[in-house]
């Protein structure tokens, strides 16, 4: 693969990030000063991840890097100790940065799941995520049904009824995924809540996936009314077996793929 050339009138940094930038959640909070190396890992990674850099691949050093997106050594410096805290790199002195193998990387990273979902394993990311739904949602969604605090549940409710008024997709996937992070929320263990927040990310772009791919948004929408009611009325096995339809639902948009 060739590497990144600046456009017309840009440095290479500011072309790159501007071509990134679609990979971030659209209301990700941007750190002052940071943007360049941020911007530089952002790249970086979604390379290895999309697998232009294998496993074991001695990366190019700090001052190719320097060369190739004209950014200054400490900003490439900066964009490897963010995937190096990551587990994607490795570093040693007179040998430099290595990628490493894929079962030490940290696939609960918020960057490091928004490369996995655009990368060609896409496939492998879905079928991935639904796997963590059906171990963890089901029992979720029951547990919800019996401790939901009021609040909770308009929360759930809330979020169940704006996405059946979304005019448009970015709309309802953001209301799909708070419909399901507020049920975690509300299934009262406070393993499930941090946890819901480390994929909110794989959430995001599995929902968008198949709310694109459906053919009968209705028809997923009643699935989720089926959720919420169960909750709403305190009937756990009825929300556990509502969940279990929705996710036979949303894997057969994914086979049928």
């Amino acid at each position: 693969m060739q590497d990144a050339k600046p456009n017309k009138g840009k440095t290479a940094a500011e072309a790159f990030a501007e071509r990134t930038s679609g990979t971030r959640r659209a209301d990700a909070a941007r750190m002052p000063g940071s943007s360049v190396h941020a911007s530089l890992a952002n790249e970086i990674g979604l390379r290895i991840v999309r697998g232009d850099y294998p496993p074991g691949t001695i990366l190019p050093n700090e001052a190719k890097w320097s060369e190739t997106f004209d950014v200054s050594r400490s900003a490439v410096r900066e964009a490897i100790k963010m995937l190096m805290a990551k587990s994607l790199l490795s570093s040693r002195p007179k040998i430099g940065s290595w990628v490493e193998p894929k079962e030490r990387w940290n696939l609960l990273d918020r960057d490091v799941l928004a490369w996995y979902a655009t990368s060609p394993d896409r496939e492998v990311f879905l079928r991935t995520v639904q796997e963590f739904r059906h171990i963890i949602e089901p029992e979720a969604s029951a547990f919800a049904a019996m401790r939901r605090t009021d609040e909770q549940m308009a929360e759930i409710s809330q979020a169940c009824r704006e996405m059946g008024e979304a005019t448009n997709l970015q709309e309802r996937t953001r209301a799909d995924t708070r419909f399901h992070l507020a049920i975690l929320r509300a299934s009262g263990n406070d393993l499930l809540v941090p946890l819901g927040v480390l994929i909110e990310s794989a959430f995001d772009h599995l929902f968008a996936f198949t709310t694109r791919e459906l053919d009968d948004l209705q028809h997923a929408q009643r699935l989720h009314e089926a959720i919420e009611k169960s909750i709403r009325l305190q009937r756990p096995d009825a929300a556990r077996n509502a969940v279990r339809k929705l996710l036979a639902n949303t894997d057969s948009v994914i086979k049928s793929r």
